[in-house]
């Protein structure tokens, strides 16, 4: 398996071990963890879960390939790359700022009479900012990256093309309830849900790992933007 697919691959085995194993409201967490887990955010949009595996297989990736960085500098700066990460996903309840945000921005855009889809693509589009910016402050704690000269054209577009794929993929993790996903983690997930979400991830995904494998093919110097 290349490593540029470890992250699709990790957020397909969450989906296959949430299904295998029944997870789901029932199941008992530690009291802390359950109040900060389980409620709206979950419920509206539980395939966020999958982009929040999807991201720290990215940031654990980059942790563990060859590269200029000792491993102290991978190990400390892994260490608070994850926590930022968690933090803007999960504090102080799932969704985090990344997706109240989201639904802020857009449940705003649609009371000041803007179309359904306008409101929609503008809260999956501030979900994405946060969600790559808190994977590019990641990867320059880590600063795991070959060092090889690029342009700043080169590097612009590079952002700028992993930045939408981001969005799309946001977008289309966002839209699981209409395209039939079930009512996971109210109850547990079924087949055909599995399915679905394994799908959804695949699509959702697949741009973003080609933009990286696109715009890290020739040179891979900037470290907070490989990662995002």
């Amino acid at each position: 398996m290349r490593a540029a697919v470890i992250p699709l691959a990790a957020a397909l085995l969450a989906i296959g071990v949430a299904f295998a194993t029944g997870f789901d409201q029932r199941t008992v967490l530690p009291p802390q963890l359950e109040a900060r887990f389980y409620g709206f955010f979950l419920d509206r949009y539980p395939l966020f879960t999958v982009a929040i595996v999807y991201g720290l297989a990215r940031l654990g990736l980059r942790i563990l390939r060859p590269g200029p960085a000792g491993w102290p500098r991978r190990l400390i700066g892994g260490t608070l790359a994850f926590a930022v990460f968690l933090a803007v996903c999960l504090h102080p309840t799932f969704g985090g700022v990344t997706l109240r945000l989201a639904f802020a921005s857009g449940g705003t855009a649609f009371l000041t009479q803007q179309a359904m889809s306008a409101a929609y693509a503008l809260g999956s589009a501030l979900a994405a900012m946060v969600f790559a910016t808190a994977l590019a402050f990641g990867a320059l704690l880590i600063g795991n990256a070959p060092a090889r000269p690029r342009t700043w054209l080169r590097a612009g577009l590079a952002i700028v093309l992993r930045y939408l794929a981001l969005w799309f993929a946001l977008a289309v993790l966002g839209l699981a309830h209409a395209a039939g996903f079930g009512n996971w983690p109210r109850r547990a997930m079924t087949g055909e849900d599995a399915v679905l979400a394994a799908a959804l991830a695949c699509i959702a995904f697949l741009p973003h790992l080609s933009c990286v494998r696109l715009t890290t093919r020739r040179d891979r110097s900037q470290p907070a933007q490989a990662a995002a």
